[in-house]
């Protein structure tokens, strides 16, 4: 699937990987710019925010309740859950600030749309390469097909999913003319444990929708999760990003730090590298499979004329002679020379 004219996703090829800023800037550009530079420089292909304002991602229900998704923020009494919305959120000019930023530094810029003005703002105005969608809009079936209708290259999210649920938003995407379709397997726990990961639904996703390509969304910790996900041809990996996992703000937790990134970014090239072939083939060279394998060699000295009997031959290093599957044919035939113990046949010697 073409996201831009310089790349491609495809599985089990060498992953893309998003750095997550999310609201990992917690509202300041400065911030946002050291993250961009940060991952730039960790070997990230893109960087990527959430598009919302305070009136595009909760309903009036929710900021009157004041409940904060994550654990450690639901007691805070100085600040109410709409007025850190308010503030974590990034507006379009600022956006395009950033934008621009990346287009200097060398880095892909996108962000993820939560209504229908901020995915024209994000195609039209930012020229997005791709439109990301979160998890928590896979069953916004109306919401799928406006973004399907963007035509450009729709990137899904699985978390919070059942198959059924997934197959249905694939349906709608493709059904609104979309057909540039990737799926990332998704957790949507912040962090979860190894044990609910699951990533073998990957292989899942790619058999029952085997026209896509198909990555991982990660919100574990560490770096081996996402690696893992590359041994399983993860066409793409997003990983949340920070600059210090104790930073105030909801993310920095579960983010990959810079050091984690490059890690995660190397890694998945040594990985990527080592995967190889479907056909199995020795890669080695001649010399050094003469050098680890046996030949047949003579367990006594031997005169001219003598039968060679199954007693009379054992096997070892180097290969070079004749290959121990040549056994049955060695035997009942006259060694044409005296030989030494030891001595490495050869078809030379036998007549």
């Amino acid at each position: 699937m073409m996201l831009t004219t310089n790349f491609k996703l495809e599985n089990y090829g060498l992953p893309y990987v998003i750095a997550e800023l999310g609201s990992n800037h917690n509202g300041d550009m400065g911030l946002a710019r050291k993250l961009i530079l940060q991952a730039k420089q960790a070997g990230a292909n893109c960087v990527k925010f959430q598009s919302w304002t305070k009136d595009s991602i909760f309903s009036r229900k929710k900021y009157k309740d004041n409940y904060f998704i994550a654990d450690d923020y639901r007691n805070r009494t100085d600040y109410s859950l709409e007025e850190i919305v308010e503030e974590y959120s990034i507006s379009e000019e600022q956006l395009l600030e950033m934008k621009k930023f990346c287009d200097e530094v060398g880095i892909d810029c996108t962000s993820t749309p939560f209504s229908q003005k901020e995915a024209d703002f994000l195609v039209e105005k930012l020229n997005t390469p791709f439109i990301k969608v979160a998890s928590m809009d896979l069953n916004n079936i109306p919401f799928l097909q406006y973004l399907a209708g963007k035509m450009r290259p729709i990137i899904l999210s699985t978390g919070l999913s059942e198959l059924h649920e997934i197959d249905k938003a694939v349906r709608a995407v493709e059904e609104a003319g979309n057909t540039s379709i990737c799926l990332l397997h998704c957790v949507s726990t912040y962090p979860p444990v190894d044990s609910d990961v699951h990533l073998n639904n990957m292989i899942t996703l790619r058999q029952a929708f085997p026209n896509y390509p198909i990555g991982f969304s990660d919100h574990t910790i560490g770096v081996e999760i996402p690696l893992a996900s590359v041994a399983l041809g993860a066409c793409l990996i997003e990983k949340h990003f920070t600059l210090d996992k104790n930073m105030e703000g909801w993310d920095h937790k579960v983010s990959a730090t810079q050091d984690e990134l490059a890690s995660i970014v190397s890694g998945a090239k040594r990985v990527n590298d080592s995967l190889g072939s479907f056909r199995i083939r020795a890669t080695e060279s001649d010399e050094k499979k003469k050098e680890f394998r046996r030949s047949i060699v003579l367990k006594k000295s031997m005169r001219a004329g003598e039968i060679i009997t199954m007693e009379d031959i054992d096997y070892k290093r180097p290969g070079g002679g004749l290959d121990p599957e040549m056994s049955d044919f060695v035997v009942g035939f006259r060694v044409n020379q005296d030989l030494p113990y030891d001595h490495i046949l050869t078809k030379d010697d036998i007549k």
